[in-house]
């Protein structure tokens, strides 16, 4: 920086320039880098199975990743582990925004521990930037007593773009976990409102958080992720708020008397509990082992699980014709015209996405 006082008119007067600021990064950093040996499928396959929750966390993050080089690797490893998994019970948690799902589980997940014994694995799920494309992955720092407990595992992982509460690859993520040998599966979906039911398309269990003063009995009549929830349950039930949190399950109580049977035949029930405190989860997790003895007794648990298979084939078809389009050298090199010509108003969005589709099929027929 030039001062003016360093001119010859000013004497007498001199500045120093300073000291030169060191770079931010540390310049002996890679020296100390190691490189971790990347793990062959059969490496990785077997740490698994040993239960090892560094190679579990390897293997989702393989299973997570966009790379298409990932792909084929990932569903070695996920065929290799399907034989071991399916041993567990599933559960999927729910609700609106501040519900407190977070702090709740940290307390479902020691009571369980304590009373079940077993191994216990939270799948948790956060909402990524619509804008930035990132995710914070920070509801593990509410599960303080279940973060330090020995036989639990805490997977944050970004939605990237999925709907239904859920990430794009959660599913394949609990088969890992069960092949680890953890018996019991929690999965926290995003704050979430009336439409997101993919979880429940993945659980054995679907737990519904609710909190006191969020609507009358016309909320709960309403089609969507209760008459799809298999327990429901008013968080914040504590101090002032103990008669607002019943008033709210009586009329959510009522609400389920519109709805249909469920083909389960299980008749969902309402509870209230204090998930900052700890209490009434005794009853929620008895409710919770009534529920899986009831349709394990009546073969509905198998059916779920065989009907939950068949969606997500489907759902894998999607998705793997989905890659195949974007991913096309043909479809890549003509978007972006397509693209400018519905901007600038010489195309509709039908017409242009009907002729990249024709010419994608008649690149598939060659």
């Amino acid at each position: 920086m030039q001062h003016p006082e360093n001119n010859a008119e000013y004497k007498g007067l001199t500045v120093n320039s300073g000291v030169e600021q060191p770079s931010i990064v540390n310049p002996y950093l890679k020296r100390f880098r190691r490189r971790h040996r990347e793990l062959s499928v059969s490496e990785m396959v077997e740490g698994i199975l040993k239960g090892d929750v560094t190679v579990l966390s390897q293997a989702v993050t393989l299973v997570e990743s966009v790379n298409p080089d990932h792909v084929g690797k990932a569903q070695e490893v996920i065929d290799k582990c399907l034989p071991y998994s399916g041993r567990s019970v599933r559960v999927g948690i729910s609700g609106v925004p501040g519900a407190g799902k977070s702090t709740s589980i940290d307390q479902f997940g020691v009571h369980v521990l304590g009373e079940h014994g077993g191994k216990l694995a939270v799948l948790a799920i956060d909402p990524s930037s619509e804008r930035s494309k990132g995710s914070i992955l920070g509801d593990k720092t509410r599960m303080e007593k279940l973060a330090q407990h020995p036989d639990s595992f805490i997977r944050p992982s970004p939605t990237a773009g999925s709907l239904g509460g859920v990430a794009r690859k959660t599913r394949e993520t609990i088969i890992l976990c069960e092949s680890a040998g953890f018996d019991k599966i929690f999965v926290e979906t995003v704050g979430v409102g009336q439409s997101e039911t993919a979880c429940h398309s993945m659980v054995d269990f679907f737990l519904l958080i609710q909190l006191a003063g969020t609507g009358d009995e016309l909320q709960g009549i309403k089609r969507g992720i209760m008459e799809i929830s298999d327990g429901i349950v008013i968080n914040k039930c504590d101090g002032e708020n103990v008669d607002k949190c019943h008033l709210a399950a009586r009329n959510f109580r009522n609400a389920l008397h519109f709805f249909p049977k469920p083909e389960s035949g299980w008749t969902p029930q309402v509870m209230c509990y204090s998930g900052f405190y700890g209490t009434g989860i005794k009853e929620i997790w008895d409710m919770v082992y009534r529920y899986v003895d009831f349709v394990k007794a009546n073969g509905y648990f198998d059916h779920r699980r065989n009907e939950q298979s068949k969606y997500w084939m489907y759902e894998t078809i999607n998705e793997h014709l989905r890659s195949s389009f974007y991913n096309s050298r043909l479809i890549q090199q003509r978007l972006a015209d397509a693209e400018r010509m519905v901007l600038a108003g010489g195309k509709t969005s039908f017409a242009a996405a009907g002729e990249l589709l024709d010419a994608y099929f008649a690149e598939m027929k060659k």
